[in-house]
């Protein structure tokens, strides 16, 4: 094969109108992710651009809005049982799976209705 994929740049998913509080809300206070200054031509559109690892995820904000359901980021997580501590600690729900050989995983909604999977290889 002529080429390598290397790494995740970004993830994108949609948030209503209004939106951006909440996202810094969840995705922020409580995931602790990093928020960073969007790209001056995203500026006008709206959304938040938030920092893990090497890699960015991008609340855009769309009208009309579709949750990401089906086809959801993973993110990698460190210490994953402390992140559902957390979780309960702050009554955000999740479900746990272990369906995926070699790793743990859980499922948690945004506040949008966004689904994301937080998974750590064992």
């Amino acid at each position: 094969m002529a080429f390598m994929l290397k790494e995740l740049d970004h993830v994108q998913l949609a948030a209503p109108p209004g939106s951006e509080d909440l996202s810094r809300n969840f995705y922020g206070e409580l995931l602790g992710m990093k928020e960073v200054e969007k790209p001056e031509s995203l500026k006008k559109r709206g959304g938040v651009w938030f920092q893990f690892g090497s890699s960015q995820l991008h609340i855009g904000i769309e009208e009309p809005f579709t949750p990401a359901r089906k086809a959801h980021p993973a993110l990698v997580i460190e210490n994953l049982d402390e992140l559902k501590l957390h979780l309960k600690a702050n009554q955000v729900p999740f479900k746990e799976d272990s369906l995926l050989p070699g790793a743990d995983r859980i499922y948690v909604d945004d506040p949008f209705g966004n689904r994301l999977e937080m998974l750590e290889w064992k």
